[in-house]
């Protein structure tokens, strides 16, 4: 008997081992998944901010290109103007002058254009890979939450499977209420604006319904009243009296 009672506390300690290790290892396993998620969207996040000083390095070199193109466009024009002076003096030594420096401005307008139009394809093209990469973060996000409620309910139901094969029935249990209450409030979260809509929506249709109920209990008092209402008595005429 002793012996029997030393092999039942055995297995019993032997289960409490086990259990306690699985419950480390779930632990852990719950952690992974989540770890995975987000140290993607960390680096996608860090990425992010990358590309987003990037652009702010590009949008800055667009405008000042396009401030160096309306200088040079000015001071053409300023030049031409001044060029037109000379002819008119016929000062032929200061017109070739001004001519060699309108030229050098033309040069400089051209090459500062052409700059600009490069920048802006680099502009375009920062500025959709900004968009991509935010959408990805939260497509990321999204794909973490719906994700890790899938695998905490494939979980459950492995708990809930060992559960009914007698391995710690209580405990696991109360895990799989935990898992579905967590589910369950996900769920809950993503039909809040649409709770709020159908809330609205029949809101109007009680009005709708209750001004109807008021009518129709006017309508029945006024019928009420006319037939309640006493009838007049007929008129006596003297000269009917007299004819008859």
């Amino acid at each position: 008997m002793a012996m029997h009672r030393e092999g039942g506390l055995i297995r019993r300690v032997r289960n409490l081992i086990h259990g306690l290790f699985a419950t480390w290892v779930q632990d852990r396993e719950g952690e992974s998944p989540r770890a995975v998620y987000e140290r993607a969207i960390a680096e996608r996040t860090r990425q992010y901010g990358e590309l987003k000083r990037a652009v702010a390095g590009v949008l800055y070199m667009r405008n000042k290109l396009e401030g160096e193109i309306r200088e040079r466009r000015v001071e053409i024009a300023r030049t031409q103007s001044d060029l037109c002076r000379a002819v008119k003096r016929a000062d032929d030594e200061v017109a070739l002058s001004l001519i060699s420096k309108k030229d050098a401005f033309v040069e400089d307008l051209e090459r500062a254009e052409r700059e600009l139009d490069e920048v802006c394809a680099e502009c375009e093209a920062a500025k959709n890979n900004l968009i991509r990469f935010r959408s990805e973060i939260q497509q990321l996000e999204r794909e973490k939450i719906r994700m890790l409620a899938t695998l905490a309910n494939a979980r459950a139901r492995r708990r809930f499977q060992d559960a009914l094969q007698g391995l710690s029935v209580e405990g696991e249990m109360r895990a799989l209420e935990s898992v579905r209450e967590q589910i369950a409030r996900l769920k809950a979260e993503g039909n809040v604006e649409q709770e709020l809509g159908d809330r609205g929506l029949q809101s109007r249709m009680r009005e709708i319904r209750e001004e109807a109920r008021n009518e129709a209990a006017l309508r029945e008092l006024e019928e009420l009243k006319r037939r309640l209402r006493p009838q007049p008595l007929p008129v006596f005429d003297p000269a009917i009296v007299v004819a008859g």
